[in-house]
Formats: C-alpha cells, sequence, structure tokens
C-alpha cells in the first residue's frame, strides 16, 4: 500500500500539507482570533462571488453540502411556495428529494445525465405555472462531470420574476462566476470542494435583503440559515457548536487561492488537469462519457473498457494500493467509473495515474494501444 494517497474525487479531495496543519491547533469557539477568523472567511467568500459585497452575505452551516442545501430550500422557499428544479443527474434528484420530504410543492424538469438543462424549456414551463415562486438547479452535475448553463438559466428566472438557488456545490472557486451576472439569487456550496478545504461545513452566498425576508420560514431549528445569519451578524459566531480545526484548515485554503492567483488561475490547473487525463485516456483505449464539448473541468465519467475482464472493485483496489483513490459511477444508464481533477492536483498527477491504470489493466489481461 502507498504511503502516499492521491483523490481523484470531486471531494473530500486531496488538501497541501499546510491546510492540513492549520488543523493542529486548538480554538475555542468564543476566542476572539476564531471569530476573527469566521468574520474573514465570510467576507472572503461574498468577493469572490460578486462585486457588489454590500448587497449580499455569507452564512456558514455545519455539515456536509446537503445540509446546507437543505437549509436554503427549507428557508428560501416560501411556505407556501412552489419550487421547480432543473436536473439532469443525481444531485438535481436529491434536490428534489431534500425538497419534498420538508414539505414544499415541487415540480420538475428533466434532461438526461448526457444533456445540460435547457433554458428555453423553462422559460416556457415559467410562462404555463406562474405560481412558481423558486427555481432551483445544479451548476456542475459531478453525476456525470457536465456543467449547466447557470447564467443563462439565471437570466431566463429573472424575466418571470421569480428566485434562482444554484447547487455549486463542485464548482465554486473553481469555475469563474459572477453572482450578480448570473442572476444567482443564493448559492450554496461546501469547504471541501475547489477551496480545497476539508469536510465539515457548507455555505450559502444570499442577497441579504432576501434573507432579511426570510424570517420565521424555515422547516428546521438547526438548519434555518435566516437564523444562522442573524447570529452570525450579531455576535460572529455559530448558533451551535462549529467545526473549528476545519474553519481554520478552509482560512489557510482561501489564503492559499489567493497566492494560486485567485478562481481564474485555479480553474486554469483544472482545466490543464482535465486536457492530462483526456490525452492519457486516449493512449488506453478509454472513452468518457459526455463529449468533449460538455465536459467540465471538475470530473469525468470514463466508460468501462468493453472487455468482460475488467472487474472494477479490483480496478480500484489495485490502483488505491498505488496511492491513487477514484469515484464509483454515478451514472444511471452506462457503467462507468470516474476521476476527478479538482483539489491539489497537477497534470504529471494525471501522467502517474493513467500510467499506473495501464499497468492494472494488463494486470487483468487488457491490452491498450
Amino acid at each position: 500500500m502507498s504511503e502516499r494517497t492521491l483523490l481523484f474525487t470531486p471531494g473530500p479531495l486531496t488538501t497541501s500539507a499546510t491546510v492540513k496543519a492549520a488543523m493542529q491547533r486548538d480554538f475555542g469557539s468564543r476566542d476572539a482570533r476564531f471569530i476573527a477568523i469566521i468574520a474573514e472567511i465570510r467576507q472572503q467568500l461574498v468577493t469572490l462571488g460578486t462585486e457588489r459585497p454590500d448587497l449580499w452575505t455569507c452564512v456558514l452551516m455545519q455539515g456536509s453540502g446537503t445540509f446546507g442545501v437543505e437549509g436554503t430550500l427549507g428557508t428560501i422557499v416560501p411556505r407556501e411556495g412552489t419550487l421547480l428544479v432543473a436536473q439532469n443527474g443525481a444531485y438535481g434528484r436529491r434536490l428534489i428529494d431534500l425538497a419534498q420530504r420538508i414539505g414544499i410543492a415541487t415540480q420538475s424538469l428533466v434532461w438526461p445525465e448526457n444533456a445540460q438543462v435547457d433554458p428555453h424549456v423553462i422559460d416556457a414551463h415559467l410562462a404555463q405555472h406562474p405560481e412558481i415562486d423558486v427555481v432551483a438547479c445544479v451548476h456542475s452535475e459531478t453525476t456525470s462531470g457536465i456543467v449547466n448553463p447557470i447564467a443563462e438559466v439565471g437570466a431566463v428566472v429573472k424575466k418571470h420574476g421569480k428566485l434562482l438557488i444554484a447547487d455549486a456545490m463542485s464548482s465554486f472557486g473553481g469555475v469563474p462566476l459572477d453572482l450578480d451576472a448570473a442572476n444567482i439569487d443564493a448559492l450554496v456550496s461546501s469547504s471541501n470542494k475547489c477551496i480545497e478545504g476539508v469536510p465539515g461545513f457548507s455555505f450559502v452566498l444570499v442577497r441579504r435583503a432576501l434573507l432579511d425576508a426570510c424570517a420565521g420560514r424555515a422547516r428546521s431549528v438547526s438548519l434555518d440559515v435566516y437564523a444562522q445569519g442573524q447570529e452570525l451578524d450579531r455576535s460572529g459566531q455559530f448558533r451551535f457548536t462549529p467545526p473549528t480545526q476545519v474553519l481554520a484548515a478552509f482560512h489557510q485554503a482561501l489564503a492559499e487561492l489567493r497566492e494560486e492567483g485567485g478562481i481564474a488561475v485555479r480553474n486554469a490547473r483544472y482545466l490543464r488537469n482535465r486536457s492530462t487525463l483526456l490525452r492519457g485516456l486516449e493512449q488506453l483505449g478509454l472513452k468518457t462519457w459526455l463529449p468533449p464539448e460538455l465536459q467540465g473541468p471538475i470530473i469525468t465519467s470514463v466508460c468501462y473498457p468493453d472487455d468482460p475482464r475488467f472487474d472494477f472493485p479490483a480496478f480500484y483496489e489495485a490502483l488505491a494500493a498505488r496511492g491513487f483513490t477514484l469515484y464509483p459511477g454515478k451514472v444511471s444508464q452506462a457503467n462507468c467509473f470516474r476521476v476527478g481533477t479538482i483539489g491539489q492536483l497537477f497534470p504529471a498527477d494525471f501522467v502517474a495515474l493513467t500510467a499506473a491504470m495501464r499497468e492494472v489493466l494488463h494486470a487483468q489481461g487488457i491490452a491498450t494501444p
């Protein structure tokens, strides 16, 4: 077993040694330095998303990204309101499951997992259904690796006077996005994605005027984004015990994002990772499930080799023993595995990965070009 493990996943992902080291200091949740870290994180996340920080706020929520999504849906959608979900993968389906479980009237538009959501279809549906209050859409759908045209969706939603919630879990910080230009009203992401922190909290970037109108609307006590935002504004503290070491690591990760040159530079590295991976897969005779023009820079779905000897569990374990951790497939229409291209990974890591894939395929008796 290799002592060094690289995570080719969409999160948790490979982090820098300095991000890991930031977790080695203990903080009291009411320490002045820790409260300052929270304030800095909130301010820096807002400025990553908008050039109008006065109109926005950032609410940090304990738990994974799914906790943040559920809290946002339950807080933003009016009690008697209706939600429309545009979905083309498992995480769009999760939006529907979350909303329905907490009693939100929900409609959905569904596209194949290898097709982007279509703003024109959303436009026509909103014209026919004036009862809809809020639209939700996944920006980077890691089921397949496709990136949806969130700005075009936002333009249609604004045209109809509705609100847009963007699940940007695996894209924020790694794909350039201006919240105002995209007409997004609330965006949800988490600590262990493109900012390259570790798991433990999610965050919501939301128009301040919108959140101020959500008092008493939440369907949950612990997932009340409005109440959490009020407490963060009032005291600088979480309402319930915060993940102190995780926040310290994220604070360091934000500093490293700035040192790298910001989101555009990080996006360029992720794109180089993806192109290196795609070249390596082509040299192995492996095909991607999405066509290149739809393939985002976050994660790639790779079709199983057309050979009965291919054994994915054994393939996975053999690569893991060499220090390379992949992600099982989530596409419902094809047998695939997934390779993430985010985190503290660089093109040389993908050269090494595909070389190891070649070794493992040969060990399974599968010829490569």
